[in-house]
């Protein structure tokens, strides 16, 4: 049974206003010590829908999603654009694979991912001249780990609540 246009535009709205609830979340602002441990909200989310509607989150939506970032972050425009692309790559080529796994094999997996993308960021920041960060920089990846289970969980449940498909 195909899904109906309403609930296809329904799970349209709901993964676009999950992305900018992330974006929201990615910018608060948050003392220092509590900064270094945000997790990475956005590529989390990524990671998701990517994982749960392979067929409707997929590469297009990592690079206009990873422009949206650059603007509100003020980095150089198309850097995360491009991270969120790679991003979506791996995890499409992987995504039977990951969904297969438990969510602490899950969370290891976002965490390696997670951890690449600050790779690509960092090469990025190194070739136009930025200084590099702070071992505080590696943090988030393992925040985002950490806070695997639960982001996935509350995610599916909300997908499911509103028949996301």
């Amino acid at each position: 049974m195909m899904p109906s246009s309403n609930n296809r535009t329904g799970g349209t709205s709901i993964i676009f206003s999950s992305f900018i609830v992330a974006l929201i979340l990615s910018i608060l602002p948050l003392p220092f010590w509590l900064e270094v441990m945000r997790p990475e909200f956005v590529p989390m989310l990524l990671i998701y829908w990517c994982l749960a509607l392979p067929h409707r989150v997929g590469v297009g939506v990592a690079w206009i999603l990873g422009l949206f970032v650059d603007v509100t972050e003020g980095v150089l425009l198309g850097q995360n654009a491009l991270i969120m692309s790679v991003i979506a790559i791996l995890v499409l080529k992987l995504h039977q694979r990951i969904r297969l796994y438990p969510l602490w094999q899950q969370a290891l997996s976002v965490f390696m991912i997670i951890a690449f993308s600050q790779m690509i960021s960092l090469w990025i920041q190194g070739i136009v001249g930025q200084a590099p960060r702070t071992w505080m920089y590696w943090i988030s990846p393992l925040t985002s780990m950490l806070f695997w289970p639960w982001f996935y969980l509350i995610m599916r449940n909300l997908r499911r609540h509103f028949g996301v498909s």
